[in-house]
This record gives structure tokens, C-alpha cells and sequence, in this order.
């Protein structure tokens, strides 16, 4: 499976000249925890997380409304492809410590983002499925529906 089934289409985004008290404005009212900067072609260029506010703004006591988002969002953020599989998205993540990824079609235009949450409640609904399967093919269930 290819994380372009799985990754959130509708994405948040922020100019990079806005204020990181714009951004966390935007956080907050739409309740999302990362904000994607976009070229004029729609080509990812940056993001700024709450732990970025967190720690860039709050944890270094700057100003939120003189600060603007260029100044402390994470610049040319690693992406993944919508076709990547969803194992290699998953390495990809773990090997470089990000919880999101923003993902891009072939011409690397913005069309999503992948978070770690995507991909547990994918494996969530896996393995409750292999689960009831499990269940439904164990010995005292197949005795069951035999009459036995």
C-alpha cells in the first residue's frame, strides 16, 4: 500500500512571511499541530510544528508576533512521494526522527501529509481485521458452526 492512500489531503498551510503568532492562531483554530510553507508552484519548501513554537519561540522567550514563520519553520523539509510504500515511509521516518512527512506527487507538488498517527491507525484496523479473522478460524469457533 502506498501512503498516498493513507495521508490526510486536506493540509494547513501558512505564508512564510506570517507571524508565528499567525501560525499558532491557525493551530489552534483548526486544531492540527503542523502548518506546511508553500513556493509559488506548490512545492513544500518549509513547515513549522507546535513543538517548533514550543521550543523556537516560547522555550527562547522570542517575541510571536515580531517573529515570522521563515525564521523558524524547518526549511526544505524531507518528503516522500505519494506512491512510496508505506514500509519505506515508515524507515524513512524512523531514520531521521520526523512524526510528519509532507508528501508530493510526481512533480513534487504538495498533496498531503503522512503522520506517524496515519500509520497507526492503519496497522490498528490491520490488525484488529487479522484479529476477528483469527477468531472466526480458531478451533472452538469452527466446532461451533459445525454443531459439534
Amino acid at each position: 500500500m502506498t501512503v498516498g492512500r493513507i495521508c490526510s489531503r486536506e493540509v494547513d498551510l501558512i505564508d512564510a512571511d506570517e507571524s508565528v503568532q499567525v501560525a499558532a492562531d491557525r493551530m489552534n483554530s483548526r486544531n492540527v499541530g503542523t502548518l506546511i510553507v508553500l513556493d509559488e508552484e506548490s512545492h513544500p519548501i518549509g513547515m513549522i510544528t507546535d513543538r517548533d513554537l514550543a521550543l523556537r519561540i516560547v522555550g527562547k522567550a522570542r517575541d510571536s508576533i515580531q517573529t515570522l514563520v521563515s525564521e523558524v519553520m524547518t526549511r526544505f523539509p524531507d518528503k516522500i512521494n505519494e506512491e512510496t510504500t508505506i514500509e519505506l515511509a515508515l524507515s524513512k521516518m524512523r531514520a531521521g526522527g520526523f512524526r510528519r512527512l509532507p508528501v508530493v506527487d510526481n512533480e513534487g507538488k504538495l498533496v498531503g501529509v503522512l503522520t506517524l498517527d496515519d500509520i497507526l491507525e492503519l496497522l490498528s484496523t490491520e490488525f484488529t481485521e487479522i484479529g476477528r479473522l483469527i477468531k472466526k478460524e480458531s478451533p472452538t469457533s469452527l466446532a461451533c458452526q459445525t454443531g459439534r
